[in-house]
């Protein structure tokens, strides 16, 4: 069922929240390091909504497993491998290979086997991303490009959490991860930022990374996760994720215009790699019908 025309302007709206959420990565960092921008992120993000919102009726290791690496580590590898020297443009691109992660994860555990195009797919998204490591160009953006990749498997991870939880909602699921996430995140910072830089950076905090951190929490977390689950709750899957392929074109060139992040040909060539991968994978069932319908019938002569 294709989307009604109110229901197609929420899922571009909530894709260029997403996209533009790279921008408003960068300049965090900019004020508070990697883990701490995390910390807060979680805690405003989790309070004071889980006195709202109900708990997610699952066992309380999913929950957790959910929020350790939906949050923690996705977006704890994710935010350090910006700040490591990885472009915004290139993460948008780099995390969107969950999906390939996902699938293999789906088929060790759910034994939810891939098809021959998923496979084909998952091959030309990871040649794009060879690309991209092929042109770091120094050992920290080489780090930055790791450790996305690391925050990409982590959100797959989560997802195979997620399916084991019955949340009522799915921003209720979303606002109770992050309350798991909210004190191994603190800790995290704690031990390996340290206290001086906490303090300096909280003293310090300039209104920029204040709008950074509104914009991460409220919009890109809150409003952005919420419409998502109205629409898959409303509509196919497959009806829906596709959408998601417009997450990095918006990254790229949200930050070629806002950050004046260079646009070579490179980045565009693992980017059509990336999104043609992806499209194999989330459009497969489109393409097995498509090619039943241009097979040539046999006709069967009588004997």
């Amino acid at each position: 069922m294709n989307l009604s025309t109110k229901h197609l302007f929420l899922a571009l709206f909530t894709v260029l929240i997403w996209g533009l959420n790279f921008i408003a990565i960068h300049y965090g960092l900019n004020g508070f390091p990697p883990l701490l921008l995390c910390a807060v992120r979680f805690g405003l993000a989790a309070l004071p909504w889980v006195f709202i919102l109900p708990r997610p009726k699952a066992p309380v290791k999913y929950i957790v497993g959910y929020g350790i690496f939906t949050f923690v580590m996705q977006f704890g590898l994710l935010f350090s491998g910006i700040y490591m020297g990885l472009s915004t443009g290139l993460a948008s691109l780099v995390l969107q290979v969950q999906v390939f992660f996902s699938m293999g994860l789906a088929a060790f555990f759910f034994a939810d086997k891939p098809g021959i195009w998923k496979i084909c797919g998952s091959l030309i998204s990871f040649a794009g991303i060879g690309i991209v490591a092929f042109h770091m160009g120094d050992s920290a953006s080489l780090i930055g490009l790791v450790l996305t990749v690391l925050a990409a498997l982590s959100w797959s991870a989560g997802n195979m959490f997620s399916k084991k939880v019955d949340a009522e909602s799915p921003l209720s699921l979303v606002v109770w991860g992050n309350l798991v996430a909210f004190p191994f995140m603190v800790g995290l910072s704690f031990f390996i930022e340290g206290p001086e830089r906490i303090v300096s950076s909280l003293q310090n905090i300039s209104l920029p990374t204040v709008l950074a951190i509104l914009y991460i929490v409220y919009l890109s977390t809150h409003v952005g996760y919420g419409i998502w689950g109205y629409l898959l709750n409303s509509y196919a899957t497959a009806a829906v994720v596709p959408f998601t392929l417009l997450i990095p074109v918006i990254g790229f060139v949200s930050a070629a215009l806002i950050l004046n992040e260079p646009l070579p040909f490179w980045k565009i060539g693992a980017s059509i790699f990336v999104m043609v991968g992806l499209v194999f994978n989330l459009l497969e069932k489109y393409i097995l019908k498509a090619a039943r319908r241009l097979k040539p019938k046999v006709k069967r002569t009588p004997s």
